[in-house]
């Protein structure tokens, strides 16, 4: 897989100092990451790109929309989102990402690929339960929370007033109550 090309940033030729990178992010980008779960993207990412003599410092700033389905009615709605990642890229002998937060590249790296570490702020900033706000609210109309509140078990005391009780029973419950 190629890596997009448009988020490359060679620091190579780059001044000390911070340096700004913003990136409008739409659906196609998670197409190249064979991500299909949202169905429209809108988020803006902003990125400061601090360069010093032995690493980088990177800030990315992620806010916009994104639509996806409700977990409960698969009902399409839009979800904000926003969400910041710290990433200090130092430089080593070897290619190494084991920490979260500290990237280790080699000496020789001149340019370095950000889209990566993009899409895993935006898909950790989503919530883990997507539920749409009209259910929260008690607006949304939908076939689906019918026939859930038309399935949801009754409460106890609606199962004994709308179900005939067979009389043998009544006298069983007498002999409880006789003590």
């Amino acid at each position: 897989m190629k890596p997009l090309k448009e988020y490359t940033i060679p620091f190579i030729g780059l001044k000390e100092g911070k340096h700004h990178f913003d990136y409008q992010i739409d659906k196609s980008f998670f197409e190249y990451f064979k991500y299909d779960e949202f169905n429209d993207v809108n988020v803006k990412t902003s990125l400061v790109f601090e360069k010093k003599s032995t690493l980088l410092e990177l800030h990315f700033k992620v806010k916009g929309e994104v639509n996806i389905n409700c977990d409960l009615t698969n009902e399409p709605f839009n979800q904000k989102l926003k969400g910041e990642l710290d990433l200090v890229v130092k430089f080593g002998e070897e290619y190494n990402d084991e920490h979260e937060e500290i990237l280790i590249i080699p000496h020789g790296d001149y340019e370095i690929n950000v889209s990566q570490f993009i899409y895993e702020l935006i898909i950790l900033s989503m919530p883990t339960k997507r539920i749409h706000p009209g259910i929260k609210e008690g607006t949304l109309k939908s076939d689906i929370l019918e026939k859930l509140e038309e399935l949801s078990p009754k409460s106890l005391e609606e199962k004994e007033t709308s179900e005939d009780i067979d009389p043998r029973w009544n006298t069983l419950k007498k002999l409880l109550t006789d003590k």
